[in-house]
């Protein structure tokens, strides 16, 4: 074997370490700008058909909710619906967040979204009869009260009002937990479910009284 043929032995191949700019700069600077791109849209997207954050601004859920509580609301019940054009009905007890207007003769801003919790469902007559409430339906001709028959209800205050609403095909009662200081379907009427935004899954502050709804 010659000398030069034994050295062209020895020499390994090396990666040249910088990359011409015209390769490398325009893919990473590309990169870049998609992901701003995409972040926002995401998010966007995330919002407005999957899942919401919420800080509890009132007391009319007390003592199932406080004041400053974060809460995760479930979404995709809601955009599903849209999509399917099926109408969505939460369960009896579920804890919802809707748009309201009309709330200017209350005393508070026009529009706002406001929780509260399901009483009565679709085509039920709903009554407040001395101090409580009482559901009637097909299963339940003779009434029945949500707030005895549910988890929920073992610390519910006496139901204040005059009410006797029967509810149409696409309309639910909805109420807060400390009835006293709730402006609710007592006051406002029945809700449409197409005013539905999502339902509540989880509350994850404070920390301590993190729960699953």
């Amino acid at each position: 074997m010659n000398k030069h043929s034994d050295q062209h032995q020895h020499i390994d191949y090396v990666a040249p370490e910088y990359e011409p700019v015209s390769k490398k700069l325009l893919p990473e600077w590309l990169s870049t700008l998609l992901v701003f791109i995409a972040v926002p849209i995401v998010s966007f997207m995330i919002i407005a058909f999957v899942f919401r954050t919420y800080n509890v601004d009132g007391p009319s859920m007390e003592s199932t909710l406080e004041n400053s509580d974060k809460l995760i609301v479930w979404k995709v019940p809601v955009t599903w619906s849209h999509i399917t054009k099926h109408q969505y009905i939460p369960g009896r007890g579920d804890v919802v967040v809707f748009n309201q207007s009309g709330l200017s003769e209350f005393g508070q801003k026009d529009q706002k979204q406001l929780i509260k919790r399901v009483i009565g469902l679709p085509g039920e007559r709903v009554v407040v009869f001395n101090g409580r409430y009482k559901v009637f339906n097909a299963q339940h001709p003779e009434g029945f009260n949500p707030d005895a028959s549910l988890p929920y209800g073992k610390n519910i205050p006496a139901t204040s009002g005059n009410v006797d609403v029967k509810l149409d095909s696409q309309e639910l009662f909805v109420s807060g937990d400390n009835r006293p200081e709730s402006l609710d379907s007592r006051s406002f009427g029945p809700i449409q479910t197409n005013q539905l935004v999502g339902k509540l899954v989880l509350r994850v502050m404070p920390i301590d009284k993190a729960k699953v709804f």
